[in-house]
């Protein structure tokens, strides 16, 4: 097998692979700010739930989380699974590992924002809403760069576990190349697709980083 045919048929794994990448951020990152929001809230037992849900998804393989997220319906509710129900299953299990995980880096922003800043802004006369959005927001964004940046490039490299669930994402393809071709191209290939991805998140982050630094 040609490089050119082994490229074209580790592409459309890449771009499986891109997918899952992007729809994890899309969703996980808002839902894991409702979920600080829920870890810090002062009812009680609201509180106890997401700390709860926290932990289980912090404390449990992702991998495991995938395939009971896969297999669940039809081992609980009895609903059959149909063959597209794997790419959906991989989305919801990333998105709420993933959440949990950003939950914890936005409470850790937030409450290192003084509460000075707080009592500045009510006696400004702005709600407690416009007083997030506008004053706090922007400073914990700053602030959780470095730790969001960690977590996406994780992200990057986890995409590999959606085989567990018989989604062909690129590495998928590689093994499956590799193992019919007895080559180990393939994984060199994989390897720097990776590595090239991860260094375009580090490079548009550290970017980011540097527009936000005139919040210091």
């Amino acid at each position: 097998m040609s490089l050119n045919v082994m490229i074209r048929q580790l592409s459309g794994g890449m771009l499986v692979s891109c997918e899952i990448f992007f729809v994890t951020l899309l969703f996980s990152l808002p839902l894991g700010l409702l979920v600080c929001l829920g870890r810090m809230s002062k009812i009680g037992i609201l509180r106890t739930i997401v700390s709860a849900y926290i932990s289980v998804m912090r404390g449990t393989p992702l991998m495991l989380q995938l395939m009971v997220v896969y297999f669940g319906p039809y081992f609980i509710f009895g609903i059959r699974i149909s063959k597209g129900y794997s790419l959906i299953a991989v989305f919801i299990g990333f998105s709420i590992n993933y959440a949990a995980y950003f939950a914890e880096i936005f409470r850790g922003g937030i409450e290192s924002i003084s509460r000075g800043q707080y009592e500045a802004a009510y006696i400004l006369g702005y709600s407690r809403v416009q007083t997030f959005f506008r004053i706090i927001l922007p400073q914990v964004i700053k602030r959780i760069l470095p730790s969001v940046t960690n977590e996406v490039i994780t992200l990057v490299k986890d995409t590999s576990l959606a085989f567990v669930v018989a989604v062909a994402e690129m590495f998928t393809i590689a093994k499956q190349i590799a193992s019919s071709q007895t080559t180990m191209t393939p994984f060199i290939c994989a390897a720097l697709f990776y590595y090239i991805f991860n260094l375009v998140v580090a490079v548009v982050m550290d970017r980011i980083e540097k527009k936000l630094n005139y919040y210091r």
